[in-house]
């Protein structure tokens, strides 16, 4: 197959989108696809990849980070893929990428496929808080219904997601199918030296967090279990931070009102490698509490090197967590998310034996296996095209 990718965010924008993208990409051609990606430029040279377009993109109002393509010129580039003998069009994100995959894909006869990554409902409040909490939920309710309609076939990471979805009121093909976690993707880190490095004693007890400083990510939610187990049993513990975002400087304050400029490291982005390996094992347990994840791949990235992990199981989470393997649920409550740390910061039996569980269940989430599912998703969308033609 030829599939062209569409998307408004990808990599040196370090997220969950990009991450499934080149994850999804790298296997569909190791089984022998050829896959396209459009996506923005971000005012650096990035070193890309074979059959990646660029566009030039201006930056995006109260969202720093993200770029928004120019929209002639992404649809001057995609007029000369008229000829281009694509199957199927894949668009990996909501905004402009959305409207101009959509039309080239009817343009073309070819059916037009969406992944819904981000959980909106949850989101937008957070980044354009001019309106209440309660239009803008109402607001992402009626634009994800009407965008997913239009739509041939929709990948969706989680039957959470899925679940959501069906209540809004998409009617369109819909099918689970997680991004996976490729079987080279992180090699053996060193935690000991990642400590040494950042000034953490060897035996502190020591939490991380792993994925974007985002208000959405409920990291304030951490800063105060940190706070409770500082004030009752563990003093010296020690929340690592790594990631960037717009939400770094509230947490800041908040540390510091907590009392926590001591217990706080902030690392900033590591890249995927022994440096992010190294930072996940420098922490006794891995810690995540976000309410907006269509899947948590950072879990399983946790879990792939020996790291246990306490978790909320909200939204896409929840099937991560569903088997019971390398990690304790926690309620969203800061006392009971406290004492499931606390059981494993006291007990090293339980973290050695939830860290050996995680590295053998993380293992059965390759890749390989989603990829093959998309690739049948998109073989179905193109036999219907052909039985309706």
């Amino acid at each position: 197959m030829k599939i062209l990718m569409l998307t408004d965010v990808y990599f040196p924008r370090v997220n969950g989108v990009s991450t499934s993208i080149q994850t999804f990409r790298r296997e569909l051609r190791e089984l022998g696809h050829e896959i396209w990606v459009v996506a923005p430029e971000y005012g650096r040279p990035t070193a890309d990849e074979r059959d990646i377009d660029r566009i030039i993109s201006r930056r995006v109002l109260f969202d720093p980070e993200d770029r928004m393509m120019r929209p002639r010129l992404l649809a001057r580039r995609l007029e000369s893929f008229q000829h281009s003998n694509f199957d199927l069009v894949h668009v990996q994100t909501p905004f402009v990428a959305h409207y101009a995959g959509l039309r080239l894909a009817r343009r073309l006869g070819i059916p037009c496929v969406e992944t819904y990554h981000t959980f909106f409902e949850e989101y937008l409040f957070h980044y354009l808080p001019i309106l209440p909490k309660g239009v803008w939920r109402a607001v992402a309710r009626w634009l994800s219904r009407r965008q997913c309609n239009h739509l041939d076939g929709l990948v969706v990471p989680s039957q959470a997601m899925l679940e959501v979805l069906v209540r809004y009121g998409v009617r369109t093909k819909m099918r689970v199918i997680p991004t996976g976690m490729p079987e080279d993707n992180f090699q053996e880190g060193d935690g000991v030296a990642f400590r040494a490095q950042h000034g953490i004693d060897r035996d502190q007890p020591a939490l991380v967090y792993v994925g974007r400083v985002a208000f959405e990510k409920n990291i304030e939610f951490l800063l105060r279990v940190v706070h409770i187990l500082k004030r009752t049993t563990h003093p010296e513990v020690m929340l690592i931070v790594a990631g960037e975002g717009p939400a770094k400087n509230r947490l800041r304050r908040q540390g510091s009102a907590l009392g926590l400029e001591n217990n706080l490291r902030f690392v900033g982005y590591l890249a995927r490698g022994a440096d992010l390996s190294s930072c996940y094992q420098a922490g006794d347990v891995f810690v995540f509490a976000s309410r907006t994840e269509t899947q948590g791949l950072v879990l399983l990235e946790a879990m792939s090197l020996g790291v246990p992990v306490v978790s909320t199981a909200i939204m896409g989470t929840r099937d991560i967590l569903a088997a019971g393997q390398g990690a304790l649920i926690a309620e969203e409550d800061i006392l009971h998310f406290a004492a499931q740390v606390r059981r494993l910061l006291d007990d090293a039996e339980l973290r050695r034996r939830l860290g050996e569980e995680g590295r053998v269940y993380a293992g059965q989430w390759t890749a390989q296996g989603p990829a093959q599912a998309l690739l049948a998703f998109y073989q179905d969308l193109l036999d219907q095209r052909s039985r309706a033609e």
